[in-house]
C-alpha cells in the first residue's frame, strides 16, 4: 500500500486556512497556493537522488552533493494543477511539465480525460503529479494510469486537501504512489464536493465562479 504523507507544517496550516475563506480573492488564492506547493514540494523531493560533483569555491576546489538523474516532471491534472506549478518550479526550475486534462462530469462525477502531452523519457524520471483537490479519486487515479500506460513508473501525487474517499480510491488503484496532502477533510458532500474543502479550486484560481 502507498504511503500517505501529511505535511502540517504551521506555515502551510496557515496559508491553507486563509485559502479556505469563501472572501479569500482570486489572487491571493492564487498566490497562496503557489506558496503553499514550493513548501510541500521540499518534502515531495526529500528523497531524490544525489551525487558528488567536484565544484571550485573562491577558497578551494571541493567535492560536494547535487541532484543526480534526469530532470523531474511536473504533471497538473488540468485545470486547477496548473495552480501549483510555478510553486513547484521556483524550487526545482529544471524541472519539465506535462499536462493531463481531465473534467468532472456534473451527473456521474467521473473524470473525462481531453488531453494528455507528457515529456519524452518519462519512464526514467520521477514524476509528481498535481491536483489541488483529491475528492473522489477518479481524476487522481486516471491521471496516473494514463501515465503509467506511457511508461511512467517513479510517480507521487501531491494535494493541498484530500478526503478519506479519495485516499482510499487512490491507494487501491495504484497502491505503488505516495500520497503527499496538507490536510485530510471530513469527507465528500453530496455534490462530491469535499467538506471543508476549498470550494472549486479551478473556478478560484481563474475567478470563473
Amino acid at each position: 500500500m502507498s504511503t500517505l504523507h501529511l505535511i502540517d507544517h504551521p506555515m502551510i496550516q496557515h496559508k491553507l486556512t486563509l485559502m479556505r475563506k469563501v472572501e479569500t480573492s482570486s489572487k491571493d488564492f492564487r498566490e497562496l497556493l503557489e506558496e503553499i506547493a514550493m513548501f510541500m514540494a521540499y518534502e515531495v523531493t526529500r528523497d531524490l537522488p544525489l551525487e558528488e560533483v567536484t565544484i571550485t569555491t573562491p577558497i578551494c576546489e571541493t567535492k560536494k552533493n547535487m541532484i543526480a538523474g534526469k530532470a523531474l516532471v511536473i504533471v497538473p491534472i488540468l485545470r486547477a494543477g496548473l495552480g501549483m506549478v510555478s510553486g513547484l518550479h521556483r524550487l526545482v526550475p529544471a524541472a519539465k511539465v506535462g499536462h493531463i486534462g481531465l473534467y468532472r462530469d456534473p451527473e456521474t462525477h467521473k473524470p473525462v480525460e481531453y488531453y494528455c502531452k507528457l515529456p519524452q523519457g518519462i519512464e526514467n524520471r520521477e514524476l509528481i503529479v498535481v491536483d489541488p483537490m483529491l475528492a473522489t479519486g477518479g481524476s487522481a487515479s486516471d491521471a496516473i494510469t494514463l501515465i503509467k500506460q506511457r511508461g511512467g513508473k517513479n510517480i507521487k501525487f501531491m494535494c493541498l486537501v484530500a478526503a478519506p474517499e479519495g485516499i482510499k480510491v487512490l491507494q487501491e488503484a495504484h497502491p505503488d504512489v505516495d500520497i503527499f496532502t496538507a490536510a485530510i477533510d471530513e469527507c465528500l458532500n453530496e455534490n462530491a464536493y469535499i467538506v471543508p474543502g476549498l470550494g472549486d479550486a479551478g473556478d478560484r484560481i481563474f475567478g470563473t465562479l
